[in-house]
């Protein structure tokens, strides 16, 4: 990656009002990559990925895949990365909108790195706290009311999903610790809140 675009990504996932989506997260995506070795596919998609799934990121819109997806390709399509290999980054960035959809059962890339991508909400008790509370710093803008209602709704459709992760790997290893952890996020926004 060359240095003027590893700065530009470096800089957007230090943002001031980055919390949670930062170096930190990429970093923990990228060593589960490490950890896949020879069970993914095409390592270097997976990881490019990673690299631009979150770069952009606000709070306060709903398009932040579709415009991190864009600045994937608009930045790759300089590189020598094919044309397929770069909207191939660009898909996989596109399928975390919404980790609770239907996703292809053949396509063991995608699967692994959407799985990585929810990895915090298996993570220990005190963890996904912290998890928690940073994703509530990032929107620290919505008023509490409005984020309650809105992260309220967003506990409730995964729980209510079938599985929350796709791969066996994470399945057996963080899908009850993650359930446990939403239905107490969950329990605190209906009380109190964090």
């Amino acid at each position: 990656m060359r240095t003027a675009t590893f700065q530009q990504l470096s800089d957007a996932y230090c943002a001031s009002d980055r919390h949670y989506h930062t170096l930190h997260h990429v970093r923990n995506l990228l060593d589960s990559v490490e950890r896949a070795g020879a069970a993914l596919h095409d390592p270097e998609v997976v990881k490019l990925a990673i690299w631009f799934h979150d770069v952009v990121y606000s709070s306060l819109r709903d398009d932040n895949e579709a415009r991190s997806a864009a600045f994937a390709k608009e930045f790759l399509s300089k590189t020598n990365l094919s044309a397929e290999r770069c909207n191939r980054v660009a898909y996989l960035i596109e399928r975390t909108k919404d980790h609770t959809q239907p996703q292809p059962a053949a396509d063991s890339d995608l699967l692994y790195f959407l799985d990585a991508d929810l990895q915090i909400l298996g993570a220990p008790e005190a963890d996904y706290w912290q998890y928690a509370r940073q994703v509530r710093q990032e929107y620290r803008l919505v008023p509490d009311f409005m984020y309650r209602r809105g992260r309220r709704k967003v506990l409730e459709k995964m729980l209510g999903a079938a599985q929350l992760y796709q791969t066996e790997n994470f399945r057996s290893r963080l899908e009850a610790a993650a359930r446990r952890n939403l239905v107490a996020e969950l329990h605190a926004w209906e009380k109190d809140g964090l």
